[in-house]
């Protein structure tokens, strides 16, 4: 009996497209139905990637930072209020000094658990909610936890499963503990951490917030594969904004700079300066 050639072509055309179709639903994985242990192990992979991605041992080891950019803040509104300067300088794990203006007349800095702010009045310590912010937040934020954290035991890590995150395809890794959770996709192509999402619980109200940074156009510093652009939503709203210009690591710094009298003394300089102007 003679096939009808036609009836063939249409045949394998049709099971050709159900096998392309059924092929990703094999590749896709629900991470619902992964037992608890592979489900942390296949997370910890996936950041290990990321990790050696961003620079390996150089990124872990990594000293401190100084980082010059512009920063916007967003209104309610959600107009841009306007670009600053910005510099920004980290001490690993838990120092930051921010300086909003190409003098460095103003500046917020954050060493351990003391805090100051420096402004054309003087120089004040930070308030107390703004110190239990920046502890709260840190504890979860993406690079404390890729360097200091991924054999927590009070941590729990699990694997999102894998989804479409701004145009690129991605994998997305849950860490967590009481209260916190930080959510990142990382790319497959690449393994660079696309976003991370923090959903915290407030102790006091009960009320959930939910802070979600955007990591883009990557530059290889140093060794160190550094996000130029990072914009911060809080809870669907955009707050910030920020385009580095520059950034180096393991940079010399003075042994004092992230003091309070580092602080004092750049008061002092630029209150002489104006003194003298008079």
């Amino acid at each position: 009996m003679k096939t009808n050639k036609s009836v063939l072509g249409v045949v394998a055309l049709v099971t050709g497209i159900a096998v392309m179709l059924l092929l990703p639903l094999a590749r896709t994985q629900n991470p619902d139905e992964i037992m608890p242990d592979a489900s942390a192990a296949k997370a910890k992979a996936i950041l290990q990637q990321a990790i050696d991605a961003l620079g390996g041992a150089t990124y872990l080891n990594v000293h401190n930072s100084d980082c010059t950019g512009r920063f916007a803040q967003f209104q309610h509104s959600g107009e841009i209020g306007g670009y600053i300067e910005l510099r920004e300088y980290r001490e690993m794990p838990d120092k930051n000094r921010v300086e909003y203006d190409p003098k460095a007349l103003i500046v917020d800095l954050y060493a351990g658990d003391k805090g100051w702010t420096l402004d054309r009045s003087g120089v004040s310590e930070l308030p107390a909610a703004d110190m239990t912010d920046y502890h709260e937040q840190l504890k979860m934020q993406m690079g404390y936890v890729l360097r200091n954290r991924m054999n927590d035991r009070g941590l729990f890590f699990r694997y999102g499963g894998s989804d479409v995150v701004d145009l690129k395809e991605a994998d997305w890794v849950e860490i967590g503990e009481q209260g916190r959770n930080l959510r990142i996709a990382v790319g497959r192509s690449d393994h660079l951490p696309i976003r991370s999402v923090l959903l915290q619980r407030d102790p006091k109200t009960g009320e959930n917030s939910e802070r979600s940074t955007f990591y883009t156009s990557y530059h290889l510093i140093d060794g160190i594969q550094t996000p130029f652009r990072e914009s911060r939503f809080l809870t669907g709203r955009q707050v910030y904004q920020v385009f580095w210009e520059s950034c180096g690591y393991n940079v010399d710094l003075p042994a004092d700079f992230f003091t309070r009298a580092s602080l004092e003394q750049r008061f002092s300089q630029e209150h002489g300066k104006n003194q003298k102007k008079k």
